[in-house]
């Protein structure tokens, strides 16, 4: 066991350097991978690239029966914070993440669209959500 970790000492370095160029930040804890849903408009979240799924979520799947699909609308599966800023920031604001021994990667992309919608690419299926 460990204790929780938070993001505060990250995070407070990310807002001080890039807080104008951040379109979002999503704790995705409490609403799964559909969660940002519920804060745009008009786009498509593709999320294609997520961290590897840990053991604990398979065990749930496992033991509860509950498909894949609902699995990516309830949980985190794994990832627990998204940072929607321009692609070309990316490497900078990684490699804060880096310093406090966080990993951190792109998972995906946003596209402009009529309505809202969330796609996750896992090796479980592709899930629409909208």
């Amino acid at each position: 066991m460990s204790p929780t970790r938070t993001y505060l000492p990250v995070l407070r370095e990310i807002l001080a350097a890039y807080r104008k160029k951040i379109h979002g930040l999503i704790h995705v804890t409490g609403g799964g991978q559909t969660k940002v849903l519920k804060f745009v408009k008009d786009v498509h979240v593709i999320k294609d690239n997520l961290f590897d799924l840990p053991p604990l979520f398979r065990l749930i799947q496992e033991s509860s029966g509950t498909d894949w699909r609902e699995m990516y609308q309830v949980f985190n599966m794994g990832h627990r914070m998204e940072i929607y800023l321009p692609g070309r920031y990316a490497d900078s604001i990684m490699a804060i993440a880096e310093k406090f021994e966080i990993e951190a990667r792109i998972i995906g992309k946003v596209k402009r669209a009529t309505g809202e919608q969330v796609t996750v690419k896992s090796p479980f299926g592709k899930f629409e959500y909208h």
